[in-house]
């Protein structure tokens, strides 16, 4: 089964919300624009396609998780949304004028193939575009590594062979797009606050998303219990007067075209 495999809802109510923030910005990169035929991959709950669609777009969106392919649908009903697989998705190849992938490449076990499967999805001058969590991690990514450390746990390892990873910074994702064949990459930096509570963010460690979720995978209940006792005390720092959680964070935005 797949990390997402029962967790759309709980996604929806957590991480989908952080996600949403650079896809203006994505869809921007990837040249957007009313009749453009654009495909979302690793759609989730259907926040870029249903962005994509809003603009004119001709959407396809695709997912790997059943359940996020039926959320997608219900929230995009004017995107054809079905379930496929990277690095091999059900399209031929040239079938979009646009390709986005909004913080799937960081999760695949094949980074290089996977933006080679987008480029072939492509039409001859069109474009690609993807985000990308950055390394160093910003505050609200780190707040997850913090707590693991104060618990004493374990990070998960990372799914991706060493010898297919990127290093997630300017350099290493722009020389991972134009590695599989990407002309033109330009990567930026997407810096925001993201706002929200301390009860609802806690929604993906509860559920086995993200970092600190999959360290406490199979973890005894007081194990549990002590990482939200710590979650609690550190994200305090981050908590505003009126009891908003803001999180400082940051993505990697990179897109270029194919030749």
């Amino acid at each position: 089964m797949g990390k997402w495999t029962g967790r759309a809802a709980a996604y929806a109510d957590s991480y989908a919300h952080l996600c949403t923030h650079t896809a203006p910005a994505l869809l921007a990169a990837a040249g957007m624009a009313p009749g453009v035929r654009l495909l979302d991959v690793g759609t989730g709950t259907g926040t870029v396609a249903a962005l994509a669609v809003a603009g004119g777009g001709r959407v396809t969106a695709v997912d790997a998780e059943p359940g996020m392919v039926d959320l997608a649908r219900g929230n995009v009903p004017g995107a054809e949304v079905v379930e496929g697989q990277l690095p091999d998705l059900p399209f031929p190849d040239g079938a979009f004028d646009a390709v986005v992938a909004n913080f799937v490449v960081n999760h695949v076990i094949d980074p290089a193939r996977t933006v080679a499967e987008l480029l072939r999805l492509t039409a001859p001058g069109g474009r690609v575009a993807v985000t990308v969590w950055p390394h160093p991690a910003p505050p609200l990514q780190q707040l997850w590594a913090d707590v693991m450390a104060a618990v004493g746990l374990t990070p998960a390892p990372s799914s991706i062979p060493p010898e297919l990873n990127f290093a997630r910074t300017t350099d290493g994702v722009t020389g991972l797009l134009a590695g599989a064949g990407v002309r033109d990459v330009e990567c930026r930096t997407i810096a925001w606050t993201h706002q929200t509570d301390v009860e609802s963010w806690w929604v993906g460690p509860s559920n086995g998303m993200g970092a600190l979720g999959e360290a406490l995978a199979g973890q005894d209940p007081a194990t549990v219990a002590a990482a939200r006792r710590e979650y609690e005390r550190q994200a305090a720092a981050y908590v505003t007067a009126d009891g908003v959680l803001a999180l400082p964070t940051a993505a990697l935005l990179a897109g270029g075209a194919r030749p």
